[in-house]
């Protein structure tokens, strides 16, 4: 008798992915295909998400995970990443493409909002950043210059909410999304109409906001016809993957979480929402955690953008894509701490500690005798740099101090990586055997929405890991004084990035 389970419909930025998952948490089958933003036709400058595309890989990957593991579906989810969405008629197409996060048309709504509001007020009220892939600026931008795709749509769907309507024919939006568009009151959880308004907007707009672990629906006859998946199936809310990621590592009260993908998080999760200057200062944000009446102050910093940007640009003649990282991390492992000279500031996209002060992308001390494997070491230095001071963030503003930093993702399988985090940190690193927190996390609030479990604890208590400990080594001392050094360097690059904008 085939096991039941739970499909995860993992949606990145890079790879789709549909999972089947145990009730034990254990991942039974998986089926990927490779992901990436499309050039909108007739603009060339402009990245969209093909989401009739998305759903056809999709449709293939489910058949696929099906037909290993069978049809016994508890439920199905998706997940996703935050901050993209679109206008939809009432049948669920769209009036406009899914803008990319990857995008840049929205940096001149970036700059334009803060004749209205502050960047201080606006923090205040959504606990967001001004970054330009905010989801209001996509919508301020549609007012502006695609007027008729909002004026015809019904609502407006985040990706979650884009993918989950094809599965039941239900407009759904979860918390954990909303908290990434700068629309939402962070603190009251509910919507903004003075941030709405500028866009022409009211909260009736937008769906009725549900909380992960609730049903949207149920699979209709055409999505089971597509995919597989057994009309009826329930649909569950989850959405935004770093929320699914926290909850999927195990994380316990003493542990910083990281989550480390193309994006990498660095995130507290507690019972009250504080407004900090100290934080806002320092760049960080906060979003609503996927288990209700919990907080997300957090570091958005990007990663693994950087590690494939390295890989892109220093080995591209490593024609042997599975072994490519293995290349990579050997080719660094035996450089000393501080790459010979080379240090990377790993600001490629706005935000992070480095926010503050404008920093861009910077490669320093590189000579003629330089290689890509001090490259790709000062890379990863850097972005250890960077959660460092992400960390003294969070200790700051909330009085925070873990004792390990526990790091999901795709980044957590680089030990040369977790190795450098542990030093420049001096605390131990946590690897987990589960390698995909994300999925696990969604499919624990499956459970509760099925009816599989009562609650998230005891879906929780199902799921057994083993973990890894990674702990600091000689090289902190060294690392110490390297910290300081790349600390010094944001301030001084200030004012030439500043007069380029």
């Amino acid at each position: 008798m085939m096991e039941r389970y739970c499909l995860v419909l993992d949606c990145g930025a890079t790879s789709l992915r549909a999972v089947a998952v145990s009730e034990k948490g254990e991942i039974l089958h998986l089926s990927s295909f490779p992901n990436a933003p499309s050039p909108q036709e007739g603009e060339k400058d402009f990245l969209i998400w093909d989401v009739d595309e998305i759903w056809r890989k999709f449709t293939l990957a489910i058949r696929q995970v099906i037909a290993e593991a069978g049809k016994e579906i508890f439920a199905v989810t998706v997940t996703t990443f935050g901050a993209d969405g679109a206008p939809v008629r009432r049948d669920g197409t769209l009036t406009y493409p899914v803008i990319s996060w990857q995008c840049q048309r929205t940096a001149p709504q970036a700059k334009e909002i803060t004749n209205f509001l502050s960047p201080r007020e606006i923090f205040r009220i959504t606990g967001y950043q001004i970054i330009p892939f905010n989801t209001l600026f996509k919508l301020l931008w549609l007012r502006n210059n695609a007027p008729r795709s909002l004026d015809e749509a019904d609502t407006f769907l985040m990706m979650p909410g884009i993918l989950s309507f094809k599965l039941c024919g239900e407009a759904s939006m979860d918390f954990t999304s909303a908290s990434t568009t700068m629309m939402l009151d962070i603190e009251r959880k509910c919507w903004s109409e003075p941030l709405l308004s500028l866009a022409g907007l009211t909260p009736s707009f937008l769906p009725p906001l549900q909380h992960p672990g609730e049903v949207i629906g149920k699979v209709q006859a055409k999505a089971s016809e597509e995919t597989g998946i057994p009309q009826g199936t329930p649909v569950v809310v989850t959405g935004h993957d770093t929320q699914f990621a926290i909850v999927g590592s195990l994380a316990s009260p003493e542990e910083l979480v990281l989550s480390s993908g193309t994006w990498e998080i660095s995130a507290l999760r507690l019972p009250y929402y504080r407004d900090s200057s100290s934080f806002f200062e320092r760049g960080g944000l906060t979003e609503l955690d996927a288990e209700e009446n919990l907080w997300n102050p957090q570091m958005l910093m990007i990663a693994g953008g950087v590690v494939e940007w390295v890989r892109r640009n220093f080995f591209s003649d490593i024609k042997d894509e599975k072994n490519i990282y293995e290349v990579m991390v050997e080719s660094a492992r035996s450089i000393p701490p501080g790459a010979g000279g080379i240090v990377v500031i790993p600001a490629f996209m706005p935000s992070g500690p480095t926010k503050p002060y404008d920093t861009q992308g910077t490669i320093l001390g590189l000579e003629l005798t330089s290689d890509r494997g001090q490259v790709f070491r000062a890379v990863l230095e850097g972005l250890s740099f960077q959660l460092k001071e992400a960390v003294l963030a969070l200790q700051e503003a909330f009085g925070y101090t873990p004792k390990r930093v526990r790091v999901v993702g795709g980044g957590a399988k680089n030990k040369l990586w977790n190795q450098i985090r542990a030093d420049v940190l001096n605390l131990p690193v946590v690897t987990t055997s589960c390698e995909e927190a994300t999925v696990l996390g969604a499919s624990l609030f499956s459970q509760v929405g099925a009816g599989i479990v009562k609650n998230l604890e005891e879906a929780r208590s199902q799921v057994k890991i083993e973990t890894t400990v990674w702990e600091p080594s000689s090289q902190r001392e060294i690392y110490e004084e390297l910290f300081t050094r790349y600390t010094e360097l944001p301030p001084l690059l200030a004012s030439f990035y500043r007069e380029r904008c």
